[in-house]
């Protein structure tokens, strides 16, 4: 597991370059307060959207109305990849966002740079559906923080724009589970909980070990 975690901090650098790529020439970011929506459920796809600061979540709605959150894209990152003729998931900013656009071809296909940025998150999708099947509440936290940190260079200190309500909903837990979960750890001393939305990492290695890797 030590060394999927290598590939996926790695493939999250090689995305980057790639989107890089696409970028070629300066884009206006448009700015976003927290909770704007930035597209519904149900519109047109045909523009992907580049994070130059902030963070957003990508969410559904069930039928019961209750809300699955399906990832989270933070700074340096793309999202907006679906296919079919109508978007699955609603797009949401968390805190204050800055974005750029990319437009998909006339045609209605990706570059072939884009294309594989694409797979790629298709891959983090499949993962996530593991972890959340399979694993106990303060596993899947772990998963979720060290995921975290790789994506924000593991620094040793994890930015948390998302609400405990959104971690939950992502992970499939109720709020007090996730709380709990943090408390336990941090009772561990394997975090320091330096406020709401910001965590330190005192145990590295017994982070990664309850995450599996």
């Amino acid at each position: 597991m030590h060394a999927l975690a290598h590939n996926t901090s790695r493939d999250f650098q090689a995305a980057n370059a790639l989107l890089a790529r696409s970028f070629t020439r300066p884009r206006p970011v448009t700015l976003h307060a927290a909770d704007t929506e930035i597209y519904a459920q149900g519109e047109a796809p045909g523009t992907l959207y580049r994070i130059e600061f902030g963070a957003v979540r990508i969410y559904r709605l069930l039928a019961d109305g209750r809300r699955q959150v399906v990832a989270f894209h933070i700074a340096g990152e793309t999202f907006g990849f679906e296919g079919g003729r109508a978007r699955s998931f609603f797009a949401e900013c968390i805190v204050s966002t800055g974005l750029t656009t990319v437009e998909i071809d006339g045609d209605g296909r990706y570059s072939t740079d884009l294309m594989e940025l694409a797979l790629r998150e298709m891959v983090r999708a499949q993962e996530h559906l593991l972890v959340v099947g399979k694993q106990c509440a303060l596993e899947k936290l772990a998963v979720f923080l060290v995921d975290l940190a790789d994506r924000q260079g593991n620094i040793g200190c994890i930015d948390l724009p998302m609400t405990r309500t959104d971690i939950g909903d992502y992970l499939g837990m109720t709020i007090e589970t996730v709380s709990r979960s943090l408390s336990k750890l941090r009772t561990q001393g394997v975090l320091r909980l330096r406020s709401s939305r910001s965590i330190e990492i005192l145990k590295a290695a017994t982070l990664y070990h309850l995450a599996g890797h």
